[in-house]
């Protein structure tokens, strides 16, 4: 008799080798259905909705929610124990780096006086290391992962009180490529850990007990083999406080719509084909992204606690804040990527002006702190919080294979 997961791993060899196709139609298709497709599932997922009357920027705690937030920690917390030996842990979430660049952050002198609150208060540039990575909790060769990444970027040279004080002068700002998460709320993504675990996700998403094939259906309008990770947009899916009374969400968008070759397909491509195709074009060229601010102008339709829904841009469209300059840079060292195991992001790293809002943001304060914790002393490293002018010559010494390995200190970081 076939077991579950014997069934799962069967359907997912299956995406694999469509995946392998979809450069050669999901353009196309994209663009004659992906937002009419994502319009009609919106509607039936505010169908399910009951308006939970919060005003604007409000927040509602949910029942069960700290039951919920324990059961993801004890959960991906095992995950990462039973994959990992001291000394190689990786993060449980946006796991595979595919590069980590160095940028300005340049906010816009014509941004309108509504959206002037916290780091875009005045025009100025940040320096910013931007890391780019792939889904969790596992690495595998960029085809056979589910078509998603993630953009996170960290401000240096933050002035103000931050909400964590872990980091003094940072503020992070995290993305992926799908508009809206990948569960509604954090009870539900209690679940989906919990088959993480079993290394079942799939069944997350048709569990007839409480089954998410809406959000399933709108996560796949997205997922798709991806070319470049300089050439998606990002979305941040959940809100944030934008001044202390107004909530956001935000998007980072590339200006140009170039898009890289993808080698042999449909054959089997590099393992790393996205690290090689974004070193290619940074090897020639800079490459700039909008970073677009969207304001909660509607609390029901555009809601705090339900992150499954997409938030309309006809009732408040994007309204670009900054440019996201990368510079022309070779980034691919093996201390350049050393070193962004050492960095930890986190949207807690921030000003008040940018708390982050709604049961997804609440959890993530305690569970990336918790599972940050867990990598760097399992790797026996420290968390360092950058200043923009490391540089890497020196490659770090490997990590020993013992139980305890020896403590780590960030590679050789010198001013430039």
């Amino acid at each position: 008799m076939l077991n579950g997961e014997f069934i799962h791993n069967f359907l997912v060899s299956l995406m694999h080798f469509e995946r392998r196709t979809e450069p050669f139609w999901r353009p196309k298709v994209n663009r004659m259905f992906r937002e009419p497709s994502a319009a009609v599932l919106q509607k039936l997922i505010n169908l399910r909705r009951r308006d939970e009357g919060l005003a604007l920027a409000e927040e509602r705690e949910l029942e069960g929610e700290e039951e919920a937030l324990d059961s993801i920690i004890a959960d991906m917390g095992e995950y990462m124990r039973r994959k990992y030996r001291p000394g190689e842990y990786e993060r449980v979430g946006n796991t595979k780096t595919h590069g980590l660049v160095r940028a300005d952050f340049v906010i816009r002198e014509d941004l309108p006086a509504d959206y002037r609150h916290g780091v875009f208060k005045q025009p100025r540039t940040f320096p910013a290391w931007v890391r780019f990575s792939g889904p969790g909790p596992d690495s595998p060769p960029d085809i056979d992962d589910v078509g998603f990444m993630s953009m996170t970027v960290k401000l240096m040279g933050v002035p103000g009180v931050k909400l964590r004080d872990d980091e003094k002068y940072t503020q992070d700002f995290l993305c992926v490529v799908t508009p809206t998460f990948v569960t509604p709320n954090i009870i539900a993504n209690s679940q989906l850990q919990s088959q993480l675990l079993r290394r079942t996700p799939l069944y997350y998403f048709f569990d007839p007990r409480h089954p998410h094939v809406l959000d399933f259906l709108m996560q796949s309008l997205w997922n798709e083999t991806q070319t470049s990770p300089l050439e998606a947009q990002y979305y941040s899916c959940v809100p944030y406080l934008l001044g202390m009374e107004r909530a956001m969400q935000y998007s980072m968008r590339p200006k140009s719509q170039r898009r890289s070759r993808i080698p042999n397909l449909p054959g089997r491509p590099p393992d790393h084909y996205l690290r090689d195709n974004m070193a290619a074009t940074l090897a020639k060229q800079p490459v700039e992204f909008d970073f677009l601010i969207q304001m909660q102008t509607n609390p029901h339709t555009m809601p705090i606690e339900n992150a499954a829904v997409r938030w309309p841009l006809d009732e408040s469209p994007y309204v670009p804040a900054a440019t996201i300059r990368i510079h022309q840079q070779r980034f691919d060292s093996p201390a350049q990527l050393e070193f962004a195991k050492r960095l930890s992001y986190t949207p807690w790293h921030c000003i008040p002006e940018h708390r982050p809002l709604g049961n997804q943001n609440r959890a993530r304060r305690r569970m990336y702190w918790e599972l940050s914790r867990l990598r760097l002393n399992k790797n026996r490293v420290d968390q360092y919080e950058p200043t923009g002018d490391e540089t890497f010559e020196d490659v770090p010494e490997p990590v020993t294979q013992s139980e305890s390995p020896p403590r780590r200190s960030v590679p050789a970081a010198k001013a430039s």
